[in-house]
């Protein structure tokens, strides 16, 4: 049996699906996602306690050229990543202890910083929609129940289950419309 690449792609015009494989792979994902954002971009990152989302956003630091190494904002609830350049700076917040949406999130002063950053927020499904009509929502999921065939042998095949994640990538609004997302895969 061949080798399967880490990320694989099926992707529409607004949105794409993909299965990362392994926590490098993810990276990768964040990484080649940076190559598409810009300033003023929000993008919303969805899944479950350990799906990849600070793993992601790692890469997506990478990608962008940011300084300091980008860990979980969850007990600063956010942090802020210069460039090194003259790009634009990665704000990183973790909303999961936060409960009050926006009104909640007006003391970040994140609408003040979304025109010169890129804004990845965790947990921010209902909570920051309203920061901008334009943003990408990025769901990961756990795949469950990888079958012995995709596996190099049976006895693996549980453990690599564990590391694959589904991904899906959509955009919202005028800003992503139209935008080609396969490069993610």
């Amino acid at each position: 049996m061949s080798a399967q690449p880490d990320i694989t792609a099926a992707t529409t015009t607004t949105s794409t699906e993909l299965t990362v494989k392994t926590a490098d792979a993810m990276r990768e994902v964040g990484r080649r996602l940076a190559g598409l954002l810009r300033p003023g971009d929000l993008v919303l990152l969805t899944g479950e306690l350990g799906a990849g989302k600070t793993t992601l956003t790692r890469g997506l630091g990478e990608g962008l050229g940011v300084r300091g190494a980008v860990t979980s904002p969850t007990f600063v609830i956010a942090r802020v990543h210069p460039h090194l350049g003259g790009g634009p700076a990665l704000v990183h917040v973790d909303a999961y202890r936060l409960s009050g949406g926006l009104d909640e999130m007006e003391d970040l002063d994140l609408d003040v910083s979304l025109p010169e950053s890129v804004i990845v927020v965790e947990w921010g499904d209902g909570k920051v929609e309203e920061l901008s009509e334009d943003r990408l929502h990025v769901v990961i999921h756990r795949a469950v129940g990888a079958s012995a065939a995709d596996a190099a042998d049976v006895a693996h095949a549980a453990e690599d289950a564990d590391d694959v994640r589904s991904v899906r990538v959509a955009g919202v609004g005028a800003r992503w419309a139209g935008v080609d997302l396969s490069p993610l895969g």
